[in-house]
């Protein structure tokens, strides 16, 4: 196929052209994401109610941390709930370009909140190790902490998938937030083998603090992910080039070159504009036809495309 040149300079003013219906794919996503944020939103409650009673009857402050966890992941999950529903509304005059940076905000929020659920567990901790503390009925925490372990492995392995499937930042933060309350829960698990094992009770206290180090760790991946999207960072190099492979492989003859080309993300969409050069001569109703096949093909190559075009002619403006 013959290649398209790369433009350095700005040419004449054309008039826009078209922009790929991505609203459509995320109306017939929006019913499927909803579902799978309820899930996570039933899970948390459960294993909450569990935790609160075997941490007060046991007095173990991991266990107790752990129910902290998991009501903010209950409050992350009905952010993502809510969030996910709202961002696949349609455009309207006040948000023309729509809400799906709704999710991106709902991902940062839920980063803030790890932020602080870890803040909690840190306090807790260093206060038990600072008076004391005792635990009784070891055994029914071990057994309330191996479910939620198990629970939350299941449900957070399905939050991620559908994640991926939908291409929803919400999800995968509230995957997230799944995924480390599992592993968190691994380790309060082994901090009350090691109590029972060895009476030593600080171990428990000693446990939670390195919960939550993993949870600060979690909690500022998940903030620096959402805020590259909130600032509007540029899509990956991957998804640039597939742009460029779209244009530059169009056999179209009036094509000779484009630039200006930028992209972002907002949710699960990718909103992409540039200028495209056409051949002089080439009629308006050619360069629109022609633009709406590249959009097309733009489309089949980069995930949840809204694609701008601008028309340029030619002439002396490539480089």
């Amino acid at each position: 196929m013959r290649a398209v040149r790369r433009a350095r300079t700005v040419g004449r003013g054309a008039v826009a052209n078209t922009a790929t219906p991505a609203s459509i794919l995320g109306a017939a996503q929006g019913p499927r994401k909803t579902r799978v944020a309820a899930v996570s939103i039933v899970s948390n409650s459960v294993l909450i109610g569990l935790k609160v009673v075997a941490g007060v009857i046991t007095g173990s402050i991991a266990i107790l941390t752990e129910a902290v966890h998991s009501s903010i992941d209950l409050v992350a999950s009905v952010i993502a709930y809510f969030s996910v529903r709202k961002a696949d509304e349609p455009a309207d005059e006040d948000h023309m370009y729509g809400h799906a940076k709704v999710e991106n905000m709902a991902a940062a929020i839920e980063g803030m909140l790890i932020l602080v659920g870890a803040g909690v567990i840190v306090y807790e901790s260093v206060r038990r190790l600072a008076v004391g503390a005792e635990i009784d009925a070891i055994f029914l925490g071990i057994a309330v902490i191996g479910l939620s372990a198990v629970t939350n492995g299941f449900v957070s392995t399905y939050l991620y998938r559908q994640a991926r499937r939908t291409d929803s930042p919400a999800l995968e933060g509230d995957a997230a937030h799944l995924r480390t309350d599992a592993l968190t829960s691994v380790g309060v698990l082994v901090g009350l083998l090691l109590v029972e094992v060895t009476g030593v009770v600080e171990l428990d206290s000693l446990t939670a603090l390195v919960v939550a180090v993993a949870i600060i760790f979690a909690g500022v991946r998940i903030l620096e992910r959402s805020s590259r999207v909130l600032v509007d960072e540029t899509l990956p190099a991957a998804e640039l080039e597939a742009i460029r492979a779209a244009i530059e492989g169009h056999d179209a003859g009036e094509l000779i070159g484009f630039h200006k080309l930028r992209a972002r993300r907002a949710g699960s969409r990718r909103y992409i504009d540039l200028h495209v050069q056409f051949r002089p001569g080439t009629t308006l109703e050619r360069a629109h036809e022609v633009s709406h096949e590249l959009q097309a093909e733009i489309s089949t190559r980069v995930r949840g495309a809204d694609v701008l075009i601008h028309l340029e002619p030619g002439g002396n403006a490539i480089g």
